[in-house]
C-alpha cells in the first residue's frame, strides 16, 4: 500500500556523469542541487552571477555571458557604503568599486568559456513576477534594499517568458550546439507575492516550459519536476524548514535522489556513493587522534581515494589525498 502518489520520472534520453559540464542557473533551490553536484566532483559552474528568481534576469544573465560583456564603473551603483550591480546579487556587491568590478567580470569571463564547453544547462525559476527600476525599465536580478516606491513590479506573462526563451535558446545553441537544457521549478513559495499570486506565478513558469519543451522537441530540452514532487510526495510539514516556506535539507536530500536516479548516469551514481563516504571521512573528528584505530582509518580512506584515483582519472582527488597524508604525517 502506498501512502503518498509518486511521480514517475523517465530517465532524460541524455545523461549526465563525470565527464560533463554542467551549469546551473536560478534560483535557491538550483544552488541546493548544484552545491550536491559540487561535493561529489562533479564538474559544476552555479550562479556566475548569485541566485536569481525570475526569468528575464537569468535571461539577462546568460545574454552577457554569451557576449561575455564587460561591466564598467557605469553599470554599478553606490548605497548604504556598497557598489552593487542590479544584474547581480549582493554576494558580488563589494565597499571598493574596482573590487566589485573585477569580481564581476572575472567570474563573466570564466563562464562564458564554462558555458562554451558544457554539456548541460540546468535552469530554475522561482517566480514569474518581476522588479522594473522606474527610471530606467530595466527588470532587475535584485533590488539590493532600493525602496520599494523605485520599482514597477509586475507578472510576467506565459507568452513573454516563452517568446524570450524561443529566441534566447537559438542563441545559446548556435555558441554551442550540443547543449542540453533542463528547466524545473523551484518548489520553495514565494509568500510575499500571496497564496494565489504565488500559484498563479508558479502556473505561469510551468506553462512557459511546457511551451518550449513542446516547440523544441524533448530532445532539446526537458523538464524535471522538483516543483510537483514537493507538492505531491513531499507535501508534509515536515519536510518543510522552520520558516514552512523553504525545504529542508531532508527534502533536499530526496529531490537530489529522484534528480540522479533520472539525469545522471548508473555508473557516475555509484562513484558519487565512494565520493560520499570520501566526503563523511574528511568532516569526521576524533575524540583522540593519537590511536591506532584513526591512524587504521585514516589509511583505509587514503587507500579508497588513491583507488578511485587509479579507476577514474577524471575525478580530481588532490585536495582529499593531500588532506589524509597531512594527517597521517601528524600522528
Amino acid at each position: 500500500m502506498r501512502f503518498f502518489t509518486e511521480i514517475q520520472i523517465p530517465e532524460f534520453p541524455d545523461q549526465m556523469d563525470y565527464s560533463k559540464s554542467m551549469m546551473f542557473l536560478g534560483s535557491c533551490f538550483s544552488e541546493n542541487i548544484g552545491q550536491k553536484l559540487i561535493d561529489l566532483k562533479f564538474d559544476v559552474d552555479m550562479n556566475p552571477f548569485g541566485i536569481l528568481y525570475n526569468p528575464e534576469s537569468i535571461a539577462n544573465s546568460l545574454r552577457i555571458l554569451l557576449e561575455k560583456r564587460v561591466f564598467t564603473e557605469d553599470d554599478l551603483f553606490q548605497d548604504q557604503g556598497l557598489w552593487n550591480s542590479f544584474y547581480h546579487h549582493s554576494r558580488f556587491s563589494d565597499v571598493d568599486r574596482d573590487s566589485a568590478l573585477e569580481k564581476i567580470n572575472k567570474r563573466i569571463s570564466s563562464s562564458n568559456e564554462f558555458l562554451k564547453r558544457a554539456d548541460f544547462l540546468v535552469i530554475t525559476f522561482g517566480t514569474a513576477w518581476v522588479y522594473e527600476l522606474r527610471k530606467t525599465g530595466q527588470i532587475v536580478s535584485n533590488c539590493h534594499k532600493i525602496p520599494a516606491a523605485e520599482f514597477k513590479r509586475f507578472r510576467l506573462g506565459v507568452f513573454e517568458v516563452t517568446n524570450v526563451y524561443r529566441e534566447l535558446l537559438e542563441q545559446i545553441w548556435k555558441f554551442n550546439p550540443d547543449l542540453k537544457v533542463i528547466f524545473t521549478v523551484s518548489p520553495i513559495r514565494h509568500w510575499k507575492d500571496g497564496a494565489i499570486e504565488n500559484q498563479l506565478s508558479k502556473a505561469t513558469l510551468l506553462l512557459a516550459i511546457d511551451n518550449l519543451i513542446k516547440g523544441f522537441g524533448d530532445k532539446s530540452c526537458s523538464y524535471f519536476p522538483s516543483y510537483e514532487i514537493v507538492m505531491d510526495e513531499l507535501r508534509d510539514y515536515r519536510f518543510y524548514a522552520d520558516d514552512m516556506l523553504h525545504i529542508s535539507p531532508v527534502a533536499v536530500d530526496y529531490i537530489f535522489e529522484r534528480f540522479s536516479k533520472a539525469a545522471i548516469t548508473g555508473a557516475s551514481r555509484d562513484i558519487s556513493k565512494s565520493m560520499l563516504k570520501i566526503n563523511k571521512a574528511m568532516s569526521h573528528r576524533p575524540v583522540n587522534p593519537n590511536t591506532t584505530e584513526f591512524k587504521k582509518f585514516l589509511e583505509q580512506t587514503l587507500a579508497l581515494i588513491n583507488r578511485m584515483s587509479e579507476q577514474f582519472p577524471i575525478v580530481n582527488l588532490n585536495a582529499e589525498r593531500n588532506y589524509f597524508e597531512q594527517e597521517l604525517e601528524k600522528l
